[in-house]
């Protein structure tokens, strides 16, 4: 595809009046991939905000069927949609919101044995887990791939950023050495509101668009963390240890 089509040109509007767009970045958004890893609460918003600007192939990958507590945070999903796999649930509303978009599923969990074949289809990943295992799992398969990793999670009314690009900032296990004790509470037992993930997941939305476009400054080098309660936004900034088993100077890479 060299050109937009008198369709694109007007579904895509809106993109292409914006700075640094146009239709060459229009474009280049028709031929990226992105892999969306996880369909609940941030991927569904993640997944749909992407779709929904033109992201030629969209990888989603999750391995639970939706259930009637999801539809709180989960906008891919209807009250239909009870007992289907995620993925297909998803795919359903993504290609309805735009035949642009190629989505392809993954219906599985993405686990040390799979997740460098997955993460090699695609130009980004979107970290849209629930748990620490699966996320470092991606951070070490994204750092081997040299793919860019776009990090998110949530819980009750708070959140938090960040963008991963090897050897350009910290990974994930910079910031994050271990995963919280056994007794850590979760959404399960602390809640979430069904708004706070929608608003993780439209700033990885923005971060991922920003990369494939090379707009803007990136999350990289930054954790953005945000109160909803206070409605208060934080940007710290984490370095890269130089002792982290993922990226540091000793890591197996």
């Amino acid at each position: 595809m060299s050109t937009l089509s008198p369709l694109q040109i007007k579904r895509y509007h809106r993109n292409t009046q914006l700075p640094g767009v146009g239709d060459e970045g229009q474009l280049k958004l028709l031929q990226s991939s992105v892999l969306v890893v996880g369909a609940g609460g941030l991927g569904s918003p993640a997944a749909y905000y992407l779709a929904a600007a033109g992201i030629g192939r969209l990888g989603i990958a999750d391995s639970d069927v939706v259930e009637l507590s999801n539809l709180q945070r989960q906008i891919l999903h209807f009250t239909a949609d009870i007992g289907r796999p995620k993925v297909v649930s998803a795919a359903d509303k993504l290609v309805a919101l735009n035949p642009d978009c190629h989505v392809v599923t993954h219906h599985c969990s993405v686990t040390a044995e799979n997740a460098a074949d997955l993460v090699s289809q695609y130009d980004l990943v979107v970290d849209a887990t629930d748990n620490f295992p699966s996320r470092f799992v991606l951070n070490k398969a994204c750092l081997v791939a040299n793919k860019p990793f776009i990090h998110a999670a949530v819980l009750s009314m708070a959140g938090r950023v960040m963008t991963i690009l090897p050897n350009q900032g910290p990974c994930l296990r910079c910031v994050f050495r271990e995963p919280p004790a056994p007794s850590a509470k979760t959404t399960f037992e602390l809640g979430v509101l069904g708004a706070i993930p929608g608003l993780a997941a439209c700033i990885q939305a923005s971060e991922t668009i920003k990369y494939l476009l090379g707009l803007g400054d990136l999350l990289v080098n930054r954790l953005l963390i945000f109160d909803a309660l206070a409605m208060s936004f934080e940007v710290v900034e984490v370095l890269r240890d130089t002792d982290c088993p993922d990226c540091g100077s000793s890591a197996q890479i």
